[in-house]
């Protein structure tokens, strides 16, 4: 049995990308499929095929940032990069992912939530850095325009929020949970048309 709240919705949140995965990726075979057998490929079909993509890259994204995972488990830099180009083709935010080889899943969960903040703070667009010097992780994003609101960012680093966090917002919350549970504290640096995350 789960030990805790936390571990729990870690749980919800693999069973629920666990499910999605394969409808998505039958829509995927069955509009490649049309494609093979001379169906014409008209805008109505590359809509279908790059929402598919789309929604398959954020479910491989979610897994990793909201599913269940161990100290034990590792991510391939391969499956890291794959995740992230899906995520930001066609998209204004670019991410560059620096870190060398396989990584610690607990590591990488709490990566991906902090790109989440960025992601939101950035909704004009921007790029986003993730590297590691050792155990040093860190976190640049930078943008011509940023939309940064002190209350939510102060969050992140054990600050209180001064209201309730939104559903758009909860990675907000849960990256200092996943930070804790492996034993990091987070440490914020905002400016108007930056921010960096270390831990």
């Amino acid at each position: 049995m789960p030990s805790n709240a936390s571990d729990l919705t870690s749980l919800i949140g693999s069973r629920i990308c666990h499910d999605l995965i394969s409808p998505l990726g039958a829509i995927s075979n069955g509009v490649e499929l049309l494609s093979m057998n001379g169906a014409p490929i008209g805008p109505e079909m590359s809509l279908i095929s790059e929402s598919v993509q789309n929604a398959n890259a954020r479910i491989r994204f979610f897994r990793i940032a909201f599913g269940a995972a161990s100290a034990t488990q590792a991510v391939g830099q391969g499956e890291i990069k794959s995740i992230l180009h899906d995520m930001s083709r066609g998209g204004r935010l670019t991410i560059e992912w620096q870190p060398q080889g396989d990584q610690n899943r607990l590591q990488v969960k709490l990566a991906f939530l902090l790109l989440q903040c960025f992601e939101t703070a950035m909704p004009w667009g921007g790029h986003v850095s993730v590297s590691a010097v050792g155990d040093e992780w860190a976190i640049y994003g930078q943008a011509d325009k940023m939309k940064i609101d002190p209350d939510i960012w102060q969050v992140l680093s054990g600050g209180p929020n001064s209201g309730d966090v939104s559903a758009a917002q909860v990675h907000f919350a849960l990256a200092p949970v996943a930070a804790s549970e492996i034993g990091r504290r987070l440490t914020v640096e905002c400016s108007a048309n930056s921010a960096r995350v270390r831990f």
